[in-house]
């Protein structure tokens, strides 16, 4: 059991989607099993890392107001919020990393969409914040998400060629969760 406030991962209904639609995604992105191995060494090299990534990012959120909107009520940031959220987020980079893509992982990231989706947002840190996170954030955030762990991933002395394949991962893997995250947000029958 996770001591993180709402990491529920193996603890939610089964997705409305299949481990073949994962399949079939994972085929489009061009996500292989040579995509995993380099995922799980992205994951040694930023797990000393976490803390900064999350720095980095928050303040990218943050000096945007228009996603900082978001976390806030009435334009005041929740404070409990955000700092409930980030442990999440680092949990996430480590599953992102070290997870295998299976049914668990598959359902925890239709709960992730539907926690930035009207259907469950703030309600597992009883927030008051914004009442959805809009879709078209939701699909431009891969790039800052994407662009800004590269430099996290040369940290330890890795060369180039091993830096460019764990990125490629790390973008494959984004863009694959992302679209998972979405399906809340697509009308029935259309995702």
């Amino acid at each position: 059991m996770s001591t993180i406030p709402g990491y529920t991962y193996a603890q939610v209904p089964a997705a409305p989607f299949t481990l073949h639609d994962l399949e079939l995604l994972k085929q489009t992105v061009m996500f292989t099993d040579e995509d995993i191995a380099w995922l799980k060494k992205a994951g040694t090299i930023l797990s000393d890392q976490i803390d900064e990534i999350l720095d980095l990012w928050y303040g990218f959120v943050g000096s945007h107001p228009h996603l900082l909107e978001y976390f806030s009520k009435n334009g005041v940031p929740d404070q409990h919020y955000l700092q409930a959220v980030r442990q999440r987020f680092g949990q996430w980079i480590r599953d992102l990393c070290e997870r295998h893509y299976d049914q668990d992982w598959l359902n925890y990231q239709y709960e992730i969409g539907l926690r930035h989706h009207h259907t469950k947002k703030n309600q597992t840190d009883q927030a008051q914040a914004a009442p959805m996170i809009h879709y078209r954030y939701m699909v431009a955030f891969i790039y800052p998400i994407t662009a800004t762990i590269k430099s996290f991933l040369a940290k330890k002395g890795h060369s180039a060629n091993e830096v460019e394949q764990m990125h490629q991962a790390w973008f494959k893997a984004v863009v694959l969760t992302v679209v998972l995250w979405t399906y809340p947000y697509i009308k029935p029958g259309e995702f």
